[in-house]
């Protein structure tokens, strides 16, 4: 049944004990767990037929979890949270840690996205990765990914989700890394673990106040005495949690990892931008809701680092000819939006959920399109060496156009019912904050046409040795049905069904008239987005794009080329001074430390020099020793009388 704690108003139901289907979920996490345990220890033995397993326990867990998922929705409203308790994981003190997983309408939802997307993902990448020697290990490394990404989202508590959490730290370094023969691929691998252990503080901080504050780290425990703490402790926690959400899904002022990631293999990006890694931030927001909800200042800052992600993002997107860092612009932007609907509250937790689930279908798509562009223009990824595409690779171009559409807020596909839900919400609870999210949406559609027209459309840029062609069957599969989801993925809103099924964790909306009928909120954003669209035409379209791109450009060009000086400010604020301040701390170590504990010896060895040469065993010198001592006492006698 349903209990209500004091203030918050955030539902917590007393699980039931996992049977049937159910008695299976810790198998979910374990089969791309076995995976990568086998491919990345079984070595040279799992070259020829890792791929296919590492392709195939991913699937494996997917249809576990839609067998749970249909099983879920069999129970009645109140009986949709199943807690598995696997084992005491560390006991101490007054800390007791089990290995316990949740299965609830969030946890479900995140299920089928992770095995789903990520499973179709693996076999992009059987065809993607088949000509990389080290394919096999690559393989463990996704598997590896996923089951860190699924522990995430099933752990009872928040220890079990900082373990998952690290998980997906790890294997985003490993993944990023990946043709770590290249410098920059080396460098981007470490540039985003330093900047993901930035956001890793806030967690391991929140992690340790909850305990401090409430005796465990239990979701359940937490949520029940949330309304018993001070505000002051909640506002902290609301904003621990954000700086690790900020982290992981690359929101300001921590998204600088984001676009140097792009130098993993495309599948890669993938997996990180639609299934798992950044969409991780928008998780911890929504399932720590009884902590936003009693700290309304951490919910206002939620907003606010939203705001600003999804233009910063959409401003890259416009700027940059790399086919796969406007994507991740694009990714930006948008998980800006699912963070804004977080920090909305009750009345946007379902609504973040939901374009959480889309963006995944259409951007999974969109990345893996432009993978098999790639791979037809010879791993070339700039969009000003494009053209014509669309002729030579016809399956690509559809499946990328419904991406594409999808993403815009075209009216029927499934960015326009989880988007606009977002924009009409954000302007019922500020009209500054929703006009940020409607020009969001318009600069949208001008990056995302700008790059529709430069990809797929216009005269041929291609070098003289790319002949593009289209990816073979293994590839286009999963684009074909990631396409389809893309167009159908709005079906989630129809009776408002995901709001229903999410109520049990983010709780009811009381219903209040909106300033703006929703029909009137849906046709100024298609006209918003029409504006962007036209613009891309007249500037990109309708003008013969040059192979190298032009120097002399505005500010605004060239500060998104700049990543809008994301790096700068990092290098300004954080790298430089670290830099003089160890170069400093080293300089200090070397003259004041060391001299202070070396000063000693070094005095006494000086000491014993002096002392070696007036012992040198001549009878002379001692005996011009003790006469110059006589005379210096004699002297000193004399002195003293005539005083």
């Amino acid at each position: 049944m349903y209990a209500f704690h004091e203030g918050g108003g955030i539902p917590v139901v007393d699980p039931s004990s996992a049977d049937g289907v159910f008695s299976l979920l810790w198998l979910v996490v374990a089969l791309p767990l076995a995976g990568a345990a086998i491919l990345l220890i079984g070595g040279k033995y799992t070259d020829r037929w890792g791929h296919l397993l590492g392709a195939a326990l991913p699937i494996g867990s997917f249809a576990l979890s839609l067998a749970m998922f249909v099983s879920l929705l069999g129970r009645e409203e109140d009986d949709r949270q199943v807690v598995q308790e696997l084992y005491t994981w560390f006991q101490t003190g007054h800390l007791d840690v089990g290995m316990d997983l949740l299965y609830d309408p969030l946890s479900a939802l995140f299920l089928l996205l992770i095995t789903g997307v990520g499973s179709l993902i693996h076999v992009y990448s059987i065809g993607y990765m088949a000509h990389d020697p080290r394919r096999r290990r690559f393989f463990g490394y996704l598997n590896l990914f996923v089951a860190a990404m699924l522990m995430l989202v099933l752990s009872e508590n928040y220890l079990g989700l900082f373990l998952g959490w690290e998980g997906v730290g790890l294997a985003s370094y490993l993944l990023i890394g990946f043709w770590q023969h290249k410098p920059s691929a080396a460098a981007a691998a470490k540039k985003a673990f330093v900047i993901n252990r930035v956001g890793d503080m806030g967690m391991s901080l929140a992690i340790m106040l909850f305990f401090i504050t409430f005796g465990s780290t239990s979701f359940a425990v937490i949520s029940a005495g949330a309304g018993e703490a001070s505000q002051t402790t909640m506002t902290i926690l609301g904003l621990l949690l954000l700086l690790g959400a900020c982290g992981k899904s690359a929101q300001f002022p921590l998204q600088a990892w984001l676009l140097d990631a792009m130098e993993g293999p495309t599948p890669v990006s993938a997996l990180i931008h639609a299934a798992t890694m950044v969409t991780a931030g928008v998780y911890l927001v929504v399932r720590s809701n009884f902590v936003f909800e009693l700290a309304p200042d951490a919910q206002t800052v939620v907003v606010i680092v939203a705001v600003i992600s999804l233009l910063w993002g959409a401003w890259i997107g416009c700027a940059k000819d790399d086919i796969k860092k406007a994507l991740a612009g694009s990714t930006m932007s948008q998980i800006g939006y699912m963070m804004l609907g977080a920090g909305l509250g009750v009345a946007g937790y379902a609504f973040a959920i939901f374009h959480l689930l889309t963006h995944g279908f259409f951007k999974a798509n969109m990345f893996l399109g432009a993978g098999s562009v790639m791979h037809g223009m010879n791993d070339d990824v700039d969009m000003r060496h494009y053209g014509a595409v669309r002729k030579a690779m016809p399956v690509t171009y559809l499946t990328f156009a419904m991406g594409y559409l999808a993403i815009i807020g075209f009216p029927g596909f499934s960015g326009f019912w989880s988007k606009d839900k977002i924009i009409e919400t954000a302007l019922a609870d500020n009209w500054i904050v929703g006009l940020c999210a409607l020009l969001g949406a318009g600069i949208t559609g001008f990056y995302m046409t700008r790059l529709m027209l430069m990809t797929f459309f216009g005269e041929k840029r291609w070098e003289r040795d790319v002949h593009p062609h289209e990816s073979p069957s293994v590839m286009t599969i999963p684009l074909i049905v990631l396409a389809a989801l893309s167009v159908l993925g709005g079906v989630m809103l129809a009776g408002d069904w995901i709001v229903d099924f999410l109520s049990p964790v983010t709780g009811v909306a009381p219903h209040e008239d909106p300033p703006l009928p929703a029909i009137a909120v849906t046709v100024i954003a298609v006209c918003v987005v029409a504006i962007g669209v036209a613009l891309a035409w007249f500037l990109v379209g309708k003008r013969e794009v040059p192979r190298v791109a032009p120097q002399e450009v505005s500010f605004v060009t060239r500060a998104g080329r700049e990543e809008v000086y994301g790096n700068v400010i990092n290098d300004t604020l954080v790298v430089n001074p670290g830099r003089h301040l160890t170069s400093a701390l080293l300089t200090t170590d070397k003259y004041v430390v060391d001299g202070v504990l070396t000063g000693g010896p070094v005095t006494i060895g000086v000491a014993a020099q002096v002392g070696r040469r007036v012992q040198n065993g001549f009878v002379r010198s001692y005996a011009l020793s003790i006469l110059g001592g006589a005379l210096l006492v004699a002297l000193a006698l004399l002195a003293v009388n005539a005083v």
